[in-house]
């Protein structure tokens, strides 16, 4: 794992991207959340609990569906989380749930501040994955795009999957303002994200369960399968269901423009983080 210092105090690369990622989709989240006209002020500590309880859910599915044995035998290395070993759906699983019972807690719409938010989790993820020192597979055609990694040229997944990632938060900043439903885009991104890493899977190095389907893909495939039952009962069962029409017309080509210019830089600044870090 790539480290810095900072004051004298190591810092990994990872850690490092993550918490710009999470800095930076804050910022975003909250202009988003103002201007739905929802309370801002419970965003901090929001991102606080979600932050803490992702990572411990990120740690708690990597122990259970991808390494079980070894910690069964060596129950001590669970807590050297600084060594690798986290789930990013174990953390977004476990965030969702502490997110929904805050937010109903302070008797809140989960559903509308998960739209609000929504765009703003993919890009945190895109930019905290530029950090990520997991490489996947040797490629068989070394590619320039490739990283030398353990003396072969490997599939920089992090880039795929960082990519992807800006595609999907772009996606969902165009179409913010003309959901049909609430819920709707929170809705979009869980499926969209689950289908990136399905295809970004197949590059990585992961356990197997049979041909090619391995352990990721299953809970992408789970995480989907799950959204699409939510979907069907808040669409059934909510009498105050608000369906609106979707109107792209109304869209400024200056604020697409806008849109284009923000994602192709962001996508610049990544690219050249990584390849300069991680080469």
């Amino acid at each position: 794992m790539k480290t810095f210092h900072l004051f004298g105090l190591p810092i990994s690369f990872l850690g490092l991207m993550t918490m710009i990622g999470v800095l930076v989709g804050l910022y975003i989240a909250k202009k988003e959340v103002k201007r739905r006209g929802l309370n801002v002020d419970v965003l901090d500590d929001l991102a606080l609990y979600t932050v803490t309880s992702g990572v411990l859910g990120a740690r708690l599915f990597y122990i259970l569906f991808y390494n079980l044995n070894y910690y069964i035998k060596h129950p001590v290395d669970i807590i050297k989380i600084y060594d690798g070993g986290m789930s990013i759906h174990g953390a977004l699983f476990t965030a969702f749930i502490v997110a929904f019972v805050y937010i109903r807690k302070n008797n809140l719409s989960f559903l509308k501040y998960a739209d609000a938010v929504a765009p703003s989790i993919i890009l945190g993820q895109g930019i905290g994955r530029v950090g990520c020192d997991v490489f996947g597979k040797p490629m068989d055609d070394p590619k320039f795009w490739g990283v030398m990694f353990h003396g072969q040229i490997a599939h920089p997944v992090q880039v795929y999957e960082f990519m992807l990632n800006y595609l999907v938060f772009f996606i969902l900043w165009r179409i913010r303002k003309h959901t049909k439903y609430d819920g709707q885009l929170f809705f979009l991104y869980v499926i969209l994200f689950s289908i990136n890493r399905g295809i970004v899977e197949f590059f990585r190095i992961n356990p197997i369960i049979f041909g090619w389907f391995s352990i990721s893909h299953l809970l992408s495939l789970l995480f989907i399968l799950l959204t699409l039952i939510v979907m069907y009962f808040v669409k059934k069962n909510d009498s105050n269901l608000i369906i609106r029409g979707i109107d792209f017309k109304k869209d400024k080509k200056k604020e697409l423009f806008k849109d284009c210019l923000f994602v192709i830089i962001i996508v610049i600044i990544s690219l050249f983080i990584f390849y300069t870090v991680q080469s």
